[in-house]
C-alpha cells in the first residue's frame, strides 16, 4: 500500500513539476517575446533616425555640390565669355592683316611689273650701249673678254709669282739657317780624319825578270794563278809593275796578297800559288771580319748579325768614286746619330741605319739590281729593324722616304759624298755632266747664257730683261730645278740662280 502511496505521489509530482515548468516558462517566453518586440521597435526607430539624419546630409551634401557645380559653371562661363572676346579680336586682326597683305600683293604687282619695264629698258640701254662700244673698240665682247681674261690671268700669275717667291725666300732663309745650323754642328762633331781612299790593283816587283817566271813556261803559273783567284792578271810594258784585274774587291786582295807573297817568297810555281792563294784566302777572310767588327765598333751599334758584319766587312775593299765605302758608311753613321739627336729623334736607330745604307755594295756584283734594294733584301732576311730596312731600302730614292730617320740618312750620305775632297770621278764624265747642266738651262725660252759654276754644284744663268720679268725668273728658277732633278744624276745638291739685270746706258758729250 504503501508502495501504492508513493507512486501515487510520484506521479503526481511529476505532473505538478510538469505543470509548474511550464507555467515558468511559458513566462520567461512571454518576456523574451516582449523584450525582442521593444528592440525591434527601438530598432525601427533608431534606423528610422539614422535614415533622417543621412538623408538631411545626402541634401546638403547636393546642396553644397550644386552650389560649388553653379560656381565652376560661372567661372567657365567668364572664361568662355574672354575667350571668345580673344577669338573676336583675333579674327579681327587676322581680316586687317588680311587687308593689308591685299594690298601689297597689289602694290608689289605694280612695283613688278614698273621692274621688269625698267629691266627691260636697261636690257635695251645695255644692249644699245655695247654695240656701240664694240663699235668704237672695234672687237666684238667675246673677243674683248678673251682679252681681259688674259691680262687678268697675267696679273694673277704676276702676283703669285711674287707670292710664291717671298714665301720660299722666308722659308729658304728660314730652312738655310736651321739646316746650316744642324749640319755644321754634325760636321764638327764628326770631324772625319779620314780622306778619299782609291785601291789601286797594282803590284810592284822588283824588276822586270821576275814577269817572266810569273808567266811560267807556256803560261802555266799565270793560267793556274788566274784560275785559282778567278781575276785577271795582266802584264804589260809597264816598268815594275803588273795590274790585276777584277770586279770582285776580295777577290782581288787576295790575288794581291798571293802574288805579292809568291814575288817575296821567290818560288812561282803551281802548286805554290795553290798553297799561297789559301793562306791569303784565310787572311783577307780574317781581315773582312775584324774590320766589320771594329765598324760596328767604332759606330757604336749593338746586336748585329754575323752575317751582316762580315758583309759590312767586305766594304773595305770597295770605292766609289775613289771613296772608300765602309769609312764611308761610318761617316754616314756618325753625321746621321748626330742629325738625329740635334733634331730630337733616335740616334741609334740613325747610327744603325746609316752604318748599313751601303751593306748592298758589297755583294752588288753577285746580285742583280740596285745596290739600297739588294742591301736592303739582304738586312730583312738577317731580321735586322723595319725601320732600319727602310732607310737602306731609301736612301737613294728607290722607295719614297717614310720616315725622318730615311731622311736623316740620305741627307747624311749627301753629306758625305759632297764634302770636299772625298769623291773623285773622271774628267770626261766631269765634263759630261757640267755641259748637260748647261745646255739645259739654255733650253729655256729668254735665257741668254748660262753658267756651271762650283764643280756642278751651281748654276747661273743669264735671262734677257725685256723677256723675262722678275716673278717670271722666279718660276724658271723653280722649273729648271725640277728638270735638273727630272734628268740629270748628281751627288748632293745644285743651287740655280736667274740673273736678270737692266742696264741705261748714255753718254754725256
Amino acid at each position: 500500500m504503501e508502495f501504492v502511496y508513493a507512486l501515487i505521489a510520484l506521479a503526481l509530482g511529476v505532473v505538478l513539476g510538469f505543470v509548474i515548468n511550464r507555467f515558468v516558462v511559458a513566462g520567461k517566453a512571454q518576456q523574451a517575446r516582449q523584450s525582442a518586440e521593444r528592440t525591434l521597435a527601438d530598432a525601427q526607430k533608431q534606423g528610422e533616425t539614422t535614415k533622417k539624419e543621412m538623408l538631411l546630409e545626402a541634401k546638403d551634401e547636393i546642396f553644397h555640390m550644386k552650389a560649388q557645380a553653379e560656381e565652376e559653371m560661372k567661372e567657365r562661363r567668364k572664361d568662355i565669355t574672354a575667350m571668345e572676346s580673344r577669338l573676336l579680336q583675333r579674327e579681327e586682326s587676322i581680316e586687317r592683316r588680311a587687308e593689308a597683305q591685299d594690298k601689297r600683293e597689289h602694290q608689289l604687282s605694280s612695283e613688278a611689273g614698273q621692274v621688269a619695264k625698267r629691266a627691260k629698258d636697261l636690257e635695251d640701254a645695255i644692249t644699245e650701249e655695247k654695240a656701240r662700244l664694240e663699235a668704237l673698240a672695234g672687237m666684238s665682247s667675246e673677243q674683248a673678254k678673251t682679252v681681259l681674261l688674259e691680262r687678268v690671268k697675267q696679273d694673277v700669275a704676276h702676283d703669285a709669282a711674287i707670292v710664291i717667291r717671298e714665301a720660299e725666300q722666308r722659308a729658304r732663309e728660314e730652312a738655310d739657317r736651321k739646316a746650316r745650323n744642324i749640319i755644321g754642328i754634325a760636321i764638327g762633331r764628326v770631324a772625319a780624319d779620314h780622306a778619299a781612299e782609291s785601291t789601286v790593283s797594282v803590284v810592284h816587283i822588283p824588276s822586270d825578270d821576275l814577269k817572266g817566271r810569273i808567266i811560267g813556261r807556256e803560261g802555266r803559273n799565270i793560267r793556274a794563278f788566274e784560275q785559282l783567284t778567278g781575276i785577271n792578271l795582266i802584264i804589260d810594258d809597264t816598268p815594275e809593275a803588273v795590274i790585276l784585274s777584277s770586279f770582285d774587291p776580295v777577290r782581288r786582295e787576295v790575288g794581291r796578297i798571293t802574288l805579292e807573297n809568291l814575288i817575296a817568297d821567290g818560288r812561282i810555281h803551281p802548286a805554290r800559288i795553290e798553297e799561297m792563294f789559301t793562306k791569303a784566302e784565310a787572311l783577307v777572310d780574317q781581315q773582312v771580319r775584324e774590320a766589320g767588327e771594329q765598324a760596328v765598333f767604332d759606330a757604336g751599334v749593338p746586336a748585329v748579325h754575323s752575317d751582316i758584319v762580315r758583309t759590312l766587312g767586305r766594304l773595305r775593299y770597295r770605292t766609289s768614286y775613289g771613296q772608300n765605302v765602309l769609312n764611308h758608311s761610318l761617316e754616314v753613321a756618325y753625321l746621321a746619330g748626330v742629325v738625329a739627336a740635334e733634331l730630337g729623334l733616335d740616334p741609334a736607330l740613325a747610327k744603325r741605319a746609316g752604318l748599313l745604307h751601303d751593306l748592298g755594295k758589297a755583294i752588288d756584283h753577285e746580285v742583280e739590281g740596285p745596290h739600297a734594294v739588294i742591301g736592303a733584301d739582304l738586312a730583312r732576311r738577317l731580321g735586322e729593324n723595319k725601320e732600319v730596312v727602310h732607310c737602306i731600302e731609301a736612301h737613294h730614292g728607290d722607295v719614297e722616304p717614310q720616315t725622318v730617320e730615311a731622311v736623316i740618312v740620305q741627307a747624311a750620305d749627301a753629306i758625305s759624298a759632297a764634302r770636299p775632297g772625298a769623291r773623285r770621278e773622271t774628267l770626261e764624265s766631269y765634263i759630261k755632266r757640267l755641259e748637260k747642266l748647261e745646255s739645259l738651262a739654255e733650253s729655256f725660252k729668254g735665257v741668254e747664257k748660262s753658267y756651271a759654276m762650283q764643280a756642278g754644284r751651281e748654276i747661273r744663268v743669264m735671262v734677257k730683261p725685256e723677256e723675262i720679268s722678275d716673278a717670271e725668273a722666279t718660276l724658271m728658277a723653280r722649273d729648271l730645278a725640277k728638270q735638273i732633278e727630272a734628268e740629270l744624276q748628281y751627288p748632293g745638291q745644285i743651287k740655280v740662280m736667274i740673273i736678270r739685270e737692266s742696264r741705261a746706258v748714255d753718254y754725256a758729250k
